[in-house]
């Protein structure tokens, strides 16, 4: 047993996506694009006699992270410290449960495979209604497009080749869990027609165009982040909304032309990794 792991998981933010649920956590999960950014999440994990889990240097129940505890036997302290927003639609749930699942397998030499426990964090996120597709985004890096949902073993990803600089603005946050539990309908047939554009022409514009659609056509557009994309418009930027909260994310300067004052950060190169 190390006395210590450290892992650092890429912040997600989803452009669009069709909810596709299953008994399954692992076969359930959602179809989708969106971007990894170097603004993440990083998880220490150090063995303990019960589990305790701090967020920020605060104590926090983050229902994955215990899941992903639970299922690897391991009554550990883990200390996540997050650079992007809480509950804003950067997957810091999901993300929180994949660093915990790479740095416990480490600490309590569990021997298990990239893809197991990417696995055990996709259930996770999936049981607890905070994520359905987050993990194996942040698992894979740069701008992954879901091809079909569910952990590795059943999913089929691809992606984007292309890099860029993100800004984003959050005006707060929105219950993911409220909506993925509802009804998905009218969200998942957006979604789906949003894929197809983007498998059509697997480019950074495509993909922009592609989330602005989604988001009015699925009706998840707040009043905020409309006027952000409006305002990002006229000065000629590309600027979309965080799926899903109440964020509104640019590439290249659009936010900073408009004359917000972003977050700054770029897509990420690679997933998620130990230090």
């Amino acid at each position: 047993m190390r006395e210590e792991a450290t892992a650092f998981v890429p912040g997600h933010i989803t452009g669009f996506f069709s909810a596709h649920p299953d008994d399954d956590p692992t076969k359930a999960g959602s179809r989708g694009a969106g971007l990894t950014l170097t603004d993440g999440v990083e998880v220490t994990v150090t063995p303990a006699d019960e589990p305790q889990i701090v967020l920020d240097g605060e104590p926090a129940a983050i229902e994955p992270v215990a899941t992903v505890l639970e299922t690897l036997e391991a009554p550990a302290r883990v200390e996540a410290e997050t650079s992007v927003p809480i509950g804003a639609g950067f997957g810091v749930s999901g993300a929180a449960a994949l660093g915990t699942a790479l740095a416990t397998n480490l600490v309590y030499d569990r021997k298990l495979s990239y893809n197991e426990l990417v696995t055990i964090a996709h259930g996770a996120d999936v049981q607890a209604g905070t994520g359905l597709g987050d993990v194996v985004a942040q698992a894979s890096g740069g701008i992954p497009i879901r091809l079909e949902p569910g952990a590795p073993g059943h999913n089929l990803l691809d992606g984007i080749p292309a890099r860029a600089r993100v800004e984003y603005v959050s005006f707060g946050q929105l219950s993911t869990a409220e909506i993925i539990t509802g009804d998905t309908a009218q969200l998942s047939a957006a979604g789906k027609e949003a894929l197809s554009l983007v498998v059509k022409e697997p480019t950074l514009l495509s993909f922009m165009y592609a989330s602005r659609r989604f988001a009015r056509e699925a009706e998840l557009l707040t009043e905020d982040v409309q006027h952000a994309i409006q305002d990002v418009a006229s000065v000629d930027g590309q600027a979309s909304m965080a799926m899903l909260g109440n964020t509104v994310f640019a590439l290249g300067t659009g936010l900073s032309d408009a004359g917000y004052e972003p977050s700054i950060c770029a897509t990420h190169p690679a997933g998620a990794m130990l230090k």
